[in-house]
């Protein structure tokens, strides 16, 4: 017998509620904004318009569905399951979040505070609920969703991340790192011909992430390359301040990667980090000599639109 599908709410803590946390009451939570010149009804309003729209979103499950709720700080230790139809509730950013630890389930972005999001992501109203779960289910659910390119960065001792937006791989503080970048299938960036480097780190992103960090790198080049669109099976790459020295070099700075290759690092420093969309607290662990891979992932988000 197969299970219903089963609602899963993603969500994350609002700014009151980190507030109330700290601060214990919300009467010092009101003080220790007004002492900074801030007042607490709108961070309270914003509050109060995620909860409805958080609400409004379980109203709209449908009865026979299991339903459950995940905080965003949750999200790696959340068993999502192949039935699943995830419901994002907040910004853009969360999508994202959620995206990495997703094997195909469908996603419907809903925009809590519309106006204040982009919406890239979130593209849908709470008001607008009440079918749009069905419809990922139903036959030919399929011209509902949108793929989008996901990143993956796989250790050489199998330990593995996926990311939407882009995996950044360097020193945990973003100080200096020091690495031999190849490519792989690159005739002068493979092997021996490995560059080696010292740069704040190194950013590999997707069409979607093209809008976020890695558009930084891009628009700081003076847009060098055309950036990926967000189903391209493309990634765009960008070391941070190379820095040229007798022993470190500048010659790839940038670059864009198809499905057949893949961006390769080998650490040479005591230690580096690689993490997705960043959430840092969710990074692989990189020790002197050890090689990370980068590039496009099967996986991929599937968006209802």
């Amino acid at each position: 017998m197969s299970l219903a599908p089963r609602a899963v709410l993603v969500h994350r803590r609002t700014e009151y509620e980190e507030l109330l946390a700290h601060h214990g009451t919300p009467g010092q939570a009101a003080f220790f904004l007004s002492s900074r010149g801030r007042s607490v009804d709108e961070v309270e309003q914003r509050h109060h318009r995620q909860a409805a729209a958080l609400a409004r979103a379980a109203a709209a499950v449908p009865l026979d569905w299991r339903r459950t709720r995940v905080e965003r700080t949750d999200l790696p230790r959340f068993p999502f399951e192949p039935e699943d139809v995830v419901v994002v509730v907040g910004q853009d950013g969360l999508v994202a979040n959620a995206a990495k630890y997703l094997d195909g389930q469908p996603v419907i972005g809903v925009d809590a505070d519309p106006g204040r999001n982009p919406g890239i992501l979130v593209r849908h109203r709470a008001s607008a609920l009440a079918v749009l779960p069905p419809a990922t289910v139903a036959r030919g659910a399929d011209r509902h969703v949108e793929e989008r390119t996901m990143v993956e960065a796989v250790a050489d001792d199998t330990q593995r991340l996926l990311a939407l937006n882009e995996v950044y791989v360097g020193q945990a503080g973003h100080q200096t790192a020091r690495y031999r970048l190849a490519v792989t299938g690159d005739p002068v960036l493979t092997g021996e011909g490995a560059e080696p480097q010292a740069s704040s780190g190194v950013l590999v992103g997707t069409g979607t992430g093209a809008t976020g960090w890695c558009r930084s790198a891009w628009l700081e080049r003076g847009g060098p390359l055309a950036l990926p669109e967000a189903a391209a099976p493309a990634l765009a790459w960008f070391v941070r301040e190379a820095w040229p020295s007798p022993t470190t070099g500048t010659s790839r700075v940038h670059g864009v990667l198809d499905a057949g290759h893949r961006l390769v690092l080998t650490v040479e420093s005591e230690r580096l980090v690689a993490f997705g969309d960043g959430i840092e607290a969710d990074a692989l662990e990189l020790t002197w000599g050890q090689s990370v891979r980068i590039g496009v992932a099967q996986n991929r988000l599937r968006l209802v639109v």
